[in-house]
């Protein structure tokens, strides 16, 4: 924090580019930890009215995830199945026999689900937030009372909050709402997703944030990752002049540099409703279709016939253009009950996962791989296909020669563990392509749970032993002549997105909402100097000196 004049300043991480100025409104304090007290009224009338309020909050997710779409949908479906599990229901009912009210029976109930998520580490301890959520809304229903959630005002205003729900900020109110500012999360949290997704100004990861009372006048400026409390005009008047010298292109103009140096705008998508309105932002094809999330509520694998209508319904909507997909990436954070360890993991984020999965189950991947290769003889779209998780040479060998023995054409990898990013010349020589996922890298690189609120700062793709890493595989790429993606969230911060080009990616695939501030900051650097901001950003010692001497 930096207090100057009496103003005090404040940063974080910055979602997009804009700058807004406005009144602050503070997130409402959550609900109060229900009586421990003996319940000694009619057990079965208590049970039911705990069935009810499950009943109804997992009613009302639904319909929240139906009216959301996006990332918010996915997330905000799986609180639904959370609320719906038999297994929840059972242990609220038996705590309210033993002497419980209803609402202590939630509260406990999916508290203790909490701190297993907890003890489990990343990525499944990110979910605990999300149970959480689910407690409270059960718990308002139950005292009859309304769920705590974001304010309402007549007036436009800046939220402030420690973090949001996914159900929260799933539908804010985008009229009201100026920007969001939260002292928890990081560049690849729920929230600054979410955020992206609705081209909502926010700075995330503030600490300190929780100084800001109600009514005082903040200037959030998204582009550096600062919130200035008190802010002169001249401040404002000069935030907003910097803001709106920033170039603008139509949403119609394929990605490029100021020299003329393509760099194709991809489209990270989860679900082929979200095709439609990638294209009209402007997409020139996918990056990155996360095949998981078609298929989180099934109890057994898709057959061959079923997926090839899902991936050909996604073909269809990009003909002629490029689509990466990438096969089933289950995990902890991603559970597939047909992918699922046979036993349980003391960290599920170094375990079973990813390739590693599909490996423990061939006839799945046979399965998936044979459904791709259908959907491509049958559609006019580029397909390309990836496998996550990837290690090293006889992975990416092994994935890449059974695709090509099930007809797929054009099939490469991500890079997402460090090992694999150190092997890029190897795997490229393989490899039709690879693409970054600059999230997990991040994570492993540095050692920290990615969505772990007290280390959100390490959660920084500008960090320049990641910038190396991603320079290796640039280097790899440039030698072989190979495409080098990135669909990372890294790639969605404009500044980064310049640098990243500079490291050698040939592509970048951001989530929709952020293909136009990317599209407009590309334009403003030739390709040589994209190369000597990457250097510059290599030469720091840490994160915040990276961006700050890549952008100096």
């Amino acid at each position: 924090m930096r207090e100057a004049e009496g103003q005090r300043t404040f940063t974080g991480t910055g979602v997009g580019r804009g700058v807004v100025a406005g009144p602050v409104l503070r997130m409402p304090e959550p609900l109060p930890e229900p009586s421990a007290d003996p319940f000694a009224g009619d057990v079965t009338l208590e049970q039911a009215r705990a069935v009810a309020a499950l009943s109804a909050t997992r009613a009302d997710l639904e319909e929240r995830a139906r009216r959301a779409g996006g990332h918010a949908q996915d997330v905000l479906e799986a609180q639904a199945v959370m609320a719906d599990d038999p297994a929840l229901a059972e242990d609220v009912a038996t705590r309210i026999a033993a002497g419980r009210s209803a609402e202590r029976a939630v509260f406990e109930a999916l508290a203790t689900v909490q701190q297993v998520l907890f003890n489990l580490g990343e990525p499944m301890a990110a979910r605990a937030t999300d149970v959480g959520d689910v407690s409270q809304r059960v718990i308002a229903r139950l005292l009859d009372r309304p769920v705590p959630g974001p304010p309402e005002s007549d007036e436009p205003f800046v939220l402030v909050a420690a973090d949001l729900a996914p159900a929260d900020a799933a539908l804010l109110d985008l009229d009201r709402v100026l920007a969001l500012v939260t002292s928890g999360g990081s560049a690849t949290s729920h929230t600054a997703i979410l955020a992206r997704e609705q081209s909502l100004i926010a700075v995330v990861g503030v600490a300190g944030a929780e100084q800001f009372e109600d009514g005082e006048i903040v200037l959030v400026d998204a582009g550096a990752g600062v919130v200035t409390g008190s802010p002169t005009k001249r401040e404002v008047r000069s935030a907003r002049s910097t803001a709106a010298e920033r170039v603008r292109v139509s949403p119609r103009s394929p990605g490029e540099l100021a020299d003329g140096t393509p760099v194709p705008l991809l489209a990270n998508l989860g679900s082929v409703t979200g095709a439609a309105g990638a294209l009209a932002l402007g997409a020139e094809g996918v990056g990155l279709f996360r095949t998981e999330l078609l298929f989180l509520d099934r109890a057994e694998a898709p057959g061959v016939a079923e997926q090839a209508d899902r991936y050909g319904e996604l073909l269809a909507a990009f003909p002629g253009k490029r689509v990466v997909v990438r096969v089933f990436d289950a995990g902890a954070d991603k559970p597939l009950a047909f992918l699922r360890p046979d036993e349980a993991e003391p960290n599920p984020a170094l375990g079973v996962r990813g390739i590693r999965a599909l490996r423990a189950r061939d006839e799945v991947l046979r399965d998936q791989l044979t459904a791709l290769a259908l959907a491509q003889d049958a559609h006019e779209a580029d397909l390309w296909v990836m496998a996550p998780m990837i290690a090293d040479l006889p992975e990416a060998a092994a994935f890449v020669t059974l695709a090509k023995r099930l007809g797929l054409r054009t099939v490469g990898t991500m890079i997402e563990v460090p090992s694999s990013a150190l092997l890029a010349a190897q795997i490229l020589g393989v490899a039709d392509f690879v693409s970054i996922g600059t999230n997990d890298l991040t994570q492993y690189t540095l050692a920290a749970d990615r969505l772990l609120g007290p280390l959100a700062s390490y959660q920084d793709p500008w960090h320049p032993a990641v910038l190396r890493l991603v320079k290796l595989v640039g280097d790899a790429g440039l030698a072989s002549g190979r495409s080098i993606g990135v669909c990372g969230e890294a790639a969605a911060d404009p500044a980064l997105a310049v640098v990243l080009v500079g490291l050698g990616a040939t592509s970048l695939s951001v989530t929709p909402a952020a293909l136009g501030d990317v599209r407009s900051e590309l334009r403003r650097y030739t390709l040589e100097a994209a190369r000597a901001m990457a250097m510059d950003a290599l030469s720091a010692a840490s994160a915040a000196e990276a961006r700050a001497a890549a952008l100096a």
